[in-house]
């Protein structure tokens, strides 16, 4: 079997097929096949996407990428960047010029692997205007050359573990398992724990960020969403500043972080209605946006092990998820 640590970064299209083929695969839920891709785990339809997004993209110096594992914050995210970046910060009383409005946040920042390159033809992202704005599930180490080696940003937003697994449990059940029984709990913990699972391993791909961060804090900001729950003005005016359009006035900061709030999200009819992403209900991206959920779902000893994967995987990186 090839390995798949070692697979060619620009395969063709029939090189892509054969190494498909070979990738190691598991049963993710009972529901949905995966298969483990440069040590992480993706729906097989992803991957070729993923393939020729790293081998082909061109990155402009003044790109902004998004980049998050599932259910960490990154509608909140998108749309706070769509804000800042499209000087949406005042006449926030006019609904008719609000990007929000128009359509959700995952149209408007499109995820490159689950969207720009799964659809033929390929947008013609030359023809898209500067600055250029778009989101990754991706791990770090499958992002293109040319993103990691220019001058253009990345913002990246992490989660506690805990309630990122509560999340996932319920998005995927949402989707996979509408009419049937919920995936055991216990069962989705394990997994994660053992990081088979969509995006998998959840804590190879904080860290993956987190060290790259730490050595290039001017190109990849670490956001924490508990941090912006806690101190959703600090935390703004960081991202902000981070995307060299810092705000010149509170009122500013209050009427972004109003207009991309959880509870006003929630109620705009584009993400009431209609999908973005084939299967994906616009109204499944908002369920409860809580820091704490996790405890009203896991048992001690589901809590326990979560805590203890939590504290092995990231010992010794400084990195603190808050467990």
């Amino acid at each position: 079997m090839a390995n798949e640590e070692s697979s060619n970064p620009n395969p063709d299209p029939n090189s892509q097929e054969a190494l498909l083929q070979e990738l190691p695969r598991e049963r993710f839920w009972e529901a949905m096949d995966i298969c483990k891709w440069e040590g992480f785990w993706f729906e097989p339809g992803l991957v070729k996407p993923a393939m020729t997004f790293r081998s082909s993209f061109e990155a402009r110096c003044d790109d902004v990428l998004l980049a998050s594992t599932m259910k960490t914050g990154t509608t909140w995210l998108k749309a706070l960047c769509l804000c800042i970046m499209h000087n949406q910060c005042s006449n926030a009383e006019k609904e008719g010029e609000d990007i929000l409005t128009k359509d959700s946040p995952h149209f408007h920042v499109q995820t490159v692997e689950t969207t720009i390159y799964a659809t033929k033809p390929h947008p013609d992202l030359h023809s898209m205007p500067s600055p250029r704005l778009f989101h990754s599930h991706l791990p770090y180490n499958l992002l293109p050359d040319s993103i990691k080696n220019s001058d253009c940003k990345i913002v990246y937003i992490a989660r506690n573990p805990k309630d990122t697994l509560v999340s996932l449990w319920h998005f995927f059940n949402s989707i996979l398992r509408p009419n049937q029984e919920p995936f055991p709990l216990e069962k989705a913990v394990e997994r994660f724990c053992n990081g088979v699972h969509q995006y998998g391993p959840f804590f190879d791909h904080v860290l993956q960020y987190w060290l790259e961060s730490q050595k290039r804090p001017q190109k990849i900001l670490f956001l924490k969403y508990e941090e912006l729950k806690r101190d959703p003005k600090g935390q703004a005016k960081r991202l902000a500043s981070f995307l060299g359009r810092p705000f010149t006035e509170e009122e500013q900061v209050d009427k972004v972080l109003w207009r991309c709030s959880f509870e006003r999200l929630e109620n705009l009819e584009v993400n009431k209605k209609g999908s973005v992403l084939y299967a994906v209900p616009n109204s499944c991206y908002f369920r409860v946006g809580a820091v704490g959920d996790w405890k009203n779902y896991l048992t001690p000893e589901m809590e326990e092990m979560l805590n203890q994967t939590t504290l092995m995987k990231l010992q010794g990186s400084g990195l603190d998820l808050e467990i």
